[in-house]
């Protein structure tokens, strides 16, 4: 991967902060709290990248509109956009190494699919 986001000229972000990208972009927002218990790790650790990803614009602190003491984390444009293209160029590899294989392969890999998935689901749970 870190060839692809080379050749797309994306910046090779650590794993950890795109998760929680991706968590924002799905949440469409969520506290620090929330982001620390959804990823299953230490609030000083959400904290520390939050941080980090605010000072390359990626991150956004807006006030809850609740009580405006607390964050609300949000994805900045910025960062919706990296991973629009991240989700682009990882998409064009796969193709490319599934167009590569036996039909044979790439049809067990098809019928894995559903196993898969359950799998998926039951690492998240």
């Amino acid at each position: 991967m870190r060839s692809t986001r080379a050749a797309a000229g994306l910046p090779d972000l650590p794993e950890a902060q795109i998760e929680l990208l991706r968590l924002l972009v799905a949440t469409d927002g969520i506290t620090p709290g929330g982001a620390a218990t959804e990823l299953r790790v230490a609030q000083s650790t959400i904290s520390n990248l939050v941080r980090t990803m605010a000072a390359a614009d990626l991150v956004e602190r807006l006030p809850l509109p609740s009580d405006g003491r607390g964050a609300l984390l949000v994805a900045s444009t910025h960062a919706r956009s990296l991973l629009a293209r991240y989700d682009r160029a990882s998409a064009a590899v796969l193709r490319e190494a599934l167009d590569d294989l036996p039909a044979a392969d790439r049809r067990a890999i098809q019928d894995a699919l559903p196993a898969l998935q359950r799998l998926l689901s039951a690492l998240s749970e």
